[in-house]
């Protein structure tokens, strides 16, 4: 399953996002915000249990959250949108996992993975601003489910259908949870309109 979230403000911040002109600062700061609205979205499913605590006025039963959340961003790019989720999440912790598009194959080729332990019993988000071909996320789900993983959800800013169904075809008990879905890849594998680079624009590589 995907979902396409519809809001004003998310729409408005990716317009910034998108415009080529936009600086690294605001570049960031957007991505950053987009990642903490869409964050009420991706933990709508988060389990629950019962606890019982005391107001000012009186004791009772309330809820709190009842599983480890483990956001694992795909580096280099997935670490924009840790803050802005994790300023709602505050005790969630974090994975990296670094790979890397072979400009020639296409393929996606892992550097770095560092895990947290608990991975197996948490919900782990998969974090990346774009979802184009798929191969890098489906390469990222493959390496956290040998690693134990269950319960996954990929989430991305930009996607195309390619990616979209690739990812649903290896993987099609992960949802994906996206912004804004685009048009369609060009000749290089990137997404039209998309926002260029997302890492080198974060980073101010480029």
């Amino acid at each position: 399953m995907y979902t396409v979230l519809d809001h004003p403000l998310i729409k408005h911040k990716l317009t910034i996002m998108r415009k080529k002109d936009t600086s690294t600062k605001d570049f960031r700061q957007n991505l950053d915000e987009i990642a903490g609205l869409m964050a009420y979205e991706i933990t709508k499913d988060i389990k629950t249990e019962k606890v019982e605590i005391e107001t000012p006025i009186c004791k009772t039963i309330q809820d709190k959250i009842a599983e480890d959340i483990i956001l694992v961003p795909i580096l280099r790019a997935g670490l924009g949108m840790v803050d802005g989720i994790r300023s709602l999440l505050p005790t969630a912790k974090i994975g990296h996992i670094g790979v890397y598009r072979d400009e020639e194959t296409f393929e996606a080729v892992e550097y770095f993975n560092k895990l947290p332990e608990s991975i197996s019993e948490g919900y782990v988000m998969v974090l990346d601003p774009m979802l184009a071909t798929g191969v890098s996320s489906i390469t990222v789900i493959d390496m956290i489910k040998k690693a134990g993983a269950k319960k996954i959800k990929l989430v991305c800013l930009v996607g195309v259908m390619q990616g979209i169904e690739a990812v649903q075809k290896a993987h099609p008990d992960v949802d994906i949870v996206l912004a804004a879905l685009d048009d369609h890849l060009n000749e290089n594998n990137y997404i039209v309109p998309g926002l260029g680079d997302a890492g080198d624009r974060l980073f101010g590589t480029k």
